[in-house]
């Protein structure tokens, strides 16, 4: 009868699925904004998928795989001398030269060869066979086999944790991350250098299993350094692992320590390889606290990717802010009476002179009908409207060049200012101007708009399209007009300047007026000034979208928090 009390079963293949999961959702993670914490956040992504892939998701899968025991430590520490030394043969070849680059080479008991040849384990490093044959490729692992080791267990020689070459760290901590145990080498006069404590301490956070081999102590040494070096550990939560001496001694002519100084290491991997519960005992301790390990470090994860996300909204908002503003300075360009400056104004007063017409105005339309017919259709007056409309034309399009080439000046400034935007803008040197067909599109903007305008009057005249008002002025002539009241307000304007452009305006409208009447003019004009917002609306848009484009490239994605957070409660649930 099973006790309700009694630990549920270990179910391999939910855990194994568990954990894909996960690597599947730390595979879409990205992190490419230099935000605050950025370096440390993509360097524990990279730990966290080599460890699943090369360890937790092997091991996972093959509980009863041999134990891995990687041999790491500092430079010059002795580690190949003592894989040597313990095998009892040259199985690995010791760095005369500082740095070594060389393939890792993991000598295991030929029986257990299919466990390492299969890629379960390191599936990112190449295989070499044998003892002899070329070895200077640190992306490779040197499979060794040999009887001196025994069955159950294999050791795995790993470069320099503080090699002066980036590559040979990045693997030697790679290599660490796949180990069930970890033998870390030290010496007498370097056992408290600060390099190797910290991955000691990056161990014991993530539970690994660790013994310590203490090298090259003056045998008159070894008390006083043996019990500094285990207050060190107890410190630093390893209080429990063992600590094996090698004292100073004379290599042997074949570069071997001798015996006695590596027996109680032998002796001790050996009861482990012949000891399967002892075995599965150190291979548990480590592969909990790996997973114990997970939801720490994908909480971090998980922050920085929102800080990714983060970043890119704050980046894009900035650039939808500046380009709303753009909207509002078009808007403003339209009411102050900046398009009745200029080019407009100097055409309109050659029809209406000092002012004169303007007062006229009120003794009644018909008076001056005649005159502004003929200025319309160019008789008489060698400004027709087409050169009052290609002088609006012209005044448009500068207002919403002006206004787009300013929300790219003020998104670029912001930007160097926010986290992530100056290596944006770095990487996209366009986004620091408008595009380069910007002139292009504005003027067909505008020629597209004027003929909306011309669409509207035709539409508003329906059946006046006959009448000696309407002929007299024609349809262009018309539309130049409403284009004029659209652009009424004289706020930006002073002196002689307001009274001009606001006669001219006013003389408009009160024309446009006799054709159509007052509320159809306020309506022509409201739907044709709405008309040209929403077009400068469109081109803006367009304009801000390229910046979007680029921070969606990033493939930044609100959900990969939640979904990392969601992955790893699978992991810790199917445990």
């Amino acid at each position: 009868m099973t006790s309700p009390f009694a630990a549920p079963a270990f179910d391999g293949a939910r855990l194994q699925e568990a954990v894909a999961g996960l690597r599947s959702a730390l595979q879409q993670v990205r992190l490419p904004l230099d935000v605050p914490g950025v370096r440390d956040a993509r360097a524990e992504r990279g730990a966290l998928i080599g460890q699943l892939d090369d360890y937790v998701i092997p091991r996972v899968a093959s509980l009863d795989a041999p134990l891995l025991a990687v041999i790491g430590g500092s430079t010059g520490a002795g580690k190949s001398t003592l894989v040597n030394s313990i095998v009892g043969a040259v199985v690995s070849r010791s760095g005369v030269l500082r740095p070594t680059t060389r393939a890792s080479v993991l000598v295991h008991n030929p029986a257990d060869e299919r466990w390492f040849t299969d890629r379960r384990i390191l599936p990112n490093l190449g295989r070499l066979s044998g003892a002899t044959g070329p070895d200077d490729d640190p992306g490779a692992v040197r499979l060794v086999g040999t009887s001196a080791v025994p069955q159950g267990i294999a050791l795995l020689d790993a470069p320099d944790i503080d090699s002066v070459v980036a590559a040979n760290r990045d693997l030697a901590r790679q290599l660490l991350l796949a180990a069930d145990l970890w033998l870390f080498v030290t010496t007498a006069a370097r056992y408290a250098d600060a390099v190797p404590w910290e991955v000691l301490r990056q161990a014991a956070q993530r539970g690994t299993s660790v013994a310590i081999v203490l090298d090259r102590v003056p045998r008159e040494a070894v008390p006083e350094i043996h019990a500094h070096l285990r207050e060190m550990l107890r410190q630093r939560g390893l209080g429990a692992a063992p600590i094996f001496t090698v004292t100073e001694t004379q290599l042997g002519p074949d570069g071997l320590v001798p015996v006695a100084e590596v027996q109680p290491l032998r002796d001790w991997l050996g009861g482990l390889a012949n000891d399967a519960r002892a075995r599965q005992q150190v291979i548990r301790q480590t592969l909990t606290g790996a997973l114990d390990s997970l939801s720490g470090r994908i909480g971090t994860l998980a922050s920085a990717s929102l800080e990714q996300y983060t970043a890119l909204k704050n980046l894009h908002d900035t650039s939808w802010r500046a380009y709303d503003e753009a909207i509002q300075g078009v808007t403003a360009g339209m009411d102050d009476g900046t398009l009745l400056r200029g080019e407009v104004l100097a055409r309109w007063h050659e029809l209406v002179g000092t002012g004169e017409l303007f007062r006229q105005i009120e003794s009644g339309v018909g008076r001056v009908r005649d005159r502004i017919a003929g200025f319309f259709r160019g008789k008489g007056n060698p400004v027709p409207a087409e050169d009052l409309g290609e002088a609006l034309q012209t005044g448009v399009a500068a207002l919403l060049t002006a206004q787009a080439q300013g929300a790219a000046s003020n998104t670029t400034r912001q930007w160097r200012t926010l986290p992530g935007g100056s290596v944006v803008l770095d990487e996209h040197p366009e986004l620091a101007r408008s595009s380069e067909d910007l002139e292009r599109r504005v003027d067909n903007l505008v020629r597209q708009w004027q003929g909306q305008v011309l669409e509207l009057v035709r539409a508003e005249a329906g059946s006046k399209r006959t009448t000696a008002r309407f002929l007299a002025f024609g349809v262009n002539g018309i539309a130049v007009m409403l284009m004029l009241v659209v652009f009424a307000s004289t706020a930006g304007l002073s002196g002689a300047e307001v009274g001009i452009a606001g006669g001219s305006a006013v003389l408009a409208q009160r024309l446009l007026e006799a054709v159509f009447g007052d509320q159809a003019v306020r309506s022509l004009a409201a739907r044709a000034r709405a008309s040209l917002l929403d077009e400068a609306r469109e081109l803006y848009a367009a304009e801000q979208r390229r910046y979007d484009d680029v921070l969606l490239g990033y493939g930044v994605q609100p959900q990969t928090a939640q979904d990392l957070t969601a992955a790893v409660t699978a992991v810790q649930a199917a445990r």
